[in-house]
């Protein structure tokens, strides 16, 4: 079991060659644009979960921020639906690649630290020194300040990658035990059978709250700087 552990966050190939190309493109399937007068229920229920999910995040913003707003769902909708395909069996989870989530992070976190610098520039300048902050002081906290800066993307994707694989190992690890169990003690097999089944429904909950969390940190960047 030890040897299969992480054999489930090694990127697939086929014929020699990565598909975690297509494994990316793949969700964009589950979200068809509207083509009829009349939606059905499926593509309603995703335009609703949209259009609630854009009017909470979208809030706090300012005209320059909301034009953000495409960026920001289809953010939530990649992440959300990729963590979720993630759990079926068999399949490969993209966020769980630190790399991947970087590539996502930081272009993004980078964007609204140029729009802060564009639009707000004395604002944004400002953050690196807070106000009345002794003079023999100055330079240290500039550096804290530019680093934790910089530490900002790095955050978003090691959080996003670390708890998605969290999940993923540990439901991995009690399915093993489970499968182990079954034939030493039933009854024991089944109360890790159940507490199995309860952590797949976490696991669901935890693949939605991570892609919003992410995207709803972007957004408060982008808040930061707009």
């Amino acid at each position: 079991m030890n040897e299969n552990l992480f054999t489930s966050f090694i990127t697939p190939t086929m014929m020699g060659l990565p598909v975690v190309v297509l494994i990316i493109m793949f969700p964009s399937i589950l979200f068809p644009s509207p083509s009829r007068l009349i939606n059905n229920r499926l593509v309603s229920l995703q335009q609703w979960l949209v259009q609630l999910t854009s009017k909470q995040m979208l809030a706090i913003h300012n005209h320059k921020g909301q034009t953000w707003a495409l960026m920001l769902m289809s953010l939530i909708l990649f992440i959300g639906s990729t963590n979720l395909l993630g759990l079926l069996p068999h399949s490969f989870t993209p966020t769980t690649q630190l790399s991947m989530n970087l590539g996502m992070a930081i272009p993004l976190w980078a964007g609204t630290v140029v729009t802060g610098f564009r639009h707000k520039t004395k604002a944004s300048l400002a953050h690196f020194l807070p106000q009345g902050t002794p003079i023999p002081l100055i330079p240290m906290l500039v550096i804290i300040e530019t680093i934790s800066l910089f530490i900002q993307p790095v955050a978003l994707a090691v959080r996003l990658t670390a708890n998605i694989t969290a999940g993923h190992l540990l439901m991995h690890l009690i399915g093993g035990a489970t499968l182990a169990l079954t034939n030493i003690n039933a009854s024991v097999a089944l109360i890790t059978f159940i507490i199995l089944i309860l952590l797949t429904v976490l696991e669901f909950a935890v693949a939605l709250i991570q892609a919003y969390v992410f995207t709803l940190l972007v957004s408060l960047y982008l808040h930061d700087n707009t």
